[in-house]
């Protein structure tokens, strides 16, 4: 038996740019872990199982793709403890996808190399090859070309995810984005993203070019030196240099929905 955290991620910026020769959308993104995270314990099995979390389907087709990739049987079975809210835009599947990609390879020894995984899980979702490595990254091209970055600083992290608020299909999210021509300007933006992170300034990184919400005004108000949407939404973070200040924050925020204050997470 072999058990992993699987955390959730905030999107410190996401700035998206044209439609690429593939498909998918040019974008330059700043990815970091928080301290909210799903558990998943992985056993053998007579057969493939995923046991706690009924909607799951990206944990099931990881273990597949690495006996597939292996030469073995599935024969595992995968309990989770799910605390990452679904579709909030926090990563949780694709956490939860790379994880089970580490436990399964783990339970074969390793068989298949860190280039072959990153492969796997670039084929599972975009944010997923992220989750294979620690620390934060800088995501461009579709995402998937990754670079470890410094952040400037230690700091507490506050999730809002507004009751009633639900998260679109990712399709109409890009949909839309590309309706209002939301890609003009992508180098400029992306060039501030660059020089803000280079500078080690936060506060500067361009807002999400694929959600907004007032509740970001809201932290920032409260004392959060940098609040935006993560990923497509709708959860809502600020990061405050006190962890005293964010539980304040929370506390005013509560009646809104659910509230996480929490650590980074490495």
């Amino acid at each position: 038996m072999s058990e992993r955290l699987a955390h959730a991620k905030v999107n410190l910026a996401l700035v998206v740019g044209p439609s690429r020769p593939d498909g998918k959308h040019e974008l330059t993104t700043v990815l970091m872990r928080v301290g909210l995270a799903d558990h998943l314990r992985l056993e053998p099995a007579p057969l493939l199982a995923v046991e706690g979390f009924s909607a799951d389907t990206l944990i099931r087709r990881a273990l597949e793709l690495v006996s597939a990739a292996a030469g073995v049987e599935p024969a595992w079975r995968v309990l989770v403890d799910k605390r990452i809210p679904v579709a909030a835009g926090l990563g949780g599947g694709s956490s939860d996808a790379a994880a089970a990609l580490l436990l399964a390879n783990q339970a074969i020894d390793g068989a298949l190399p860190a280039a072959r995984l990153a492969a796997l899980a670039a084929g599972l979702g975009a944010d997923v090859p992220f989750f294979l490595a620690d620390g934060p990254q800088l995501g461009e091209g579709d995402g998937t070309v990754l670079t470890k970055v410094e952040l400037p600083q230690a700091f507490t992290v506050l999730l809002l995810l507004p009751d009633g608020e639900m998260k679109a299909s990712t399709g109409a999210v890009y949909a839309a984005f590309d309706q209002r021509d939301g890609s003009v300007g992508y180098e400029e933006r992306r060039a501030a993203l660059l020089s803000a992170l280079e500078a080690g300034d936060l506060s500067g990184l361009p807002p999400n070019d694929l959600a907004a919400s007032p509740f970001a005004n809201e932290l920032l108000g409260l004392g959060a030196f940098r609040a935006d949407v993560s990923g497509a939404g709708p959860t809502v973070y600020g990061l405050f240099d006190e962890r005293t200040a964010a539980e304040s924050a929370a506390e005013r925020l509560q009646h809104l929905g659910r509230v996480w204050v929490v650590p980074q997470a490495w």
